[in-house]
């Protein structure tokens, strides 16, 4: 069956896009998004659709999982990344954080598998993220989600595109009867608002929970403190171009490649929605300190 008229013309505005682009950007992207389109073939090696990974798991100093497909994934987008952009400085969740990158314009963040507890107990659910940031802001993410076929792809300027079609977010006008995403902590607050709220369940992957928001596969989403830069780096601009916002409690645009990659509680909203959802944010946050 051949693809539709829609699906047509949201490949040729992304080629059409693609060509907008300075030809060096769009070589660069490409090459990213095929870098981590193999770092998930790599990790999907080790993934048991429905039963725990093949791949050796320990913790880490903080209690939390890894596994040896998490750093084989992480040494490939190194040594990838490297070759593409070698003046980009690195910041992995699994790679020692080297303050020498704080001097460099370029920083690739990464998170070899975003959702490792989904990755292990075998829930598709997880994700490669990839973001090339320029000057603390990105300008190029990939969210690659290999067991459930999603490939999220944004240039800054260019628009946010799921498997090459073109997304957007929700067109809601306001929160009345929207879907949130929320941790079940903050539920009962956020419930007790009278915009009748309802309550989407969470993806392991904050990444893949931020590009729900990107397609309007639901409204708003609200993390909880503690989530670090690799987490979000590449949502953030796919949200950015799908017509959200990824923000903190201040509602400022997030800045990246600092010393302290860790994040209050974020808030992720079309930008319609933006002020009423930092609004209910605060609420929760208040109640739950």
């Amino acid at each position: 069956m051949g693809k539709s008229p829609l699906a047509a013309r949201t490949r040729l505005a992304y080629q059409t896009i693609m060509q907008g682009f300075p030809a060096d950007l769009r070589k660069l992207a490409s090459r990213l998004e095929q870098l981590a389109r193999e770092a998930g073939a790599i990790a999907l090696t080790d993934f048991r659709l429905g039963e725990r990974t093949s791949a050796e798991i320990r913790l880490k100093g903080g209690g939390s999982p890894v596994t040896d497909a998490d750093i084989a994934v992480d040494r490939f987008l190194q040594q990838g990344a490297k070759a593409i952009l070698p003046e980009a400085g690195w910041l992995s969740e699994e790679s020692a954080d080297n303050p020498e990158r704080l001097e460099r314009d370029w920083l690739f963040i990464v998170d070899p598998i975003d959702g490792t507890t989904a990755f292990l107990r075998g829930d598709p659910r997880w994700c490669v993220s990839l973001a090339l940031i320029d000057k603390g802001r990105p300008v190029v993410g990939v969210v690659h989600a290999p067991a459930l076929d999603h490939t999220f792809l944004a240039l800054r300027g260019g628009g946010a595109f799921l498997n090459e079609e073109a997304i957007g977010v929700s067109a809601r006008a306001d929160l009345q009867g929207a879907a949130f995403v929320a941790p079940t902590e903050y539920q009962d607050v956020l419930g007790d608002s009278l915009y009748e709220l309802h309550f989407v369940k969470r993806n392991p992957s904050l990444a893949l929970r931020i590009a729900q928001i990107a397609m309007g596969d639901a409204d708003v989403a609200i993390a909880k403190p503690n989530a670090r830069d690799w987490d979000i780096a590449a949502a953030d601009v796919i949200l950015s171009e799908a017509g959200g916002a990824l923000v903190e409690l201040d509602g400022d645009a997030l800045t990246y490649n600092r010393p302290n990659p860790r994040r209050d509680m974020l808030v992720a909203a079309p930008k319609a929605l933006l002020g009423e959802s930092l609004a209910l944010a605060k609420a929760a946050a208040r109640r739950g300190s």
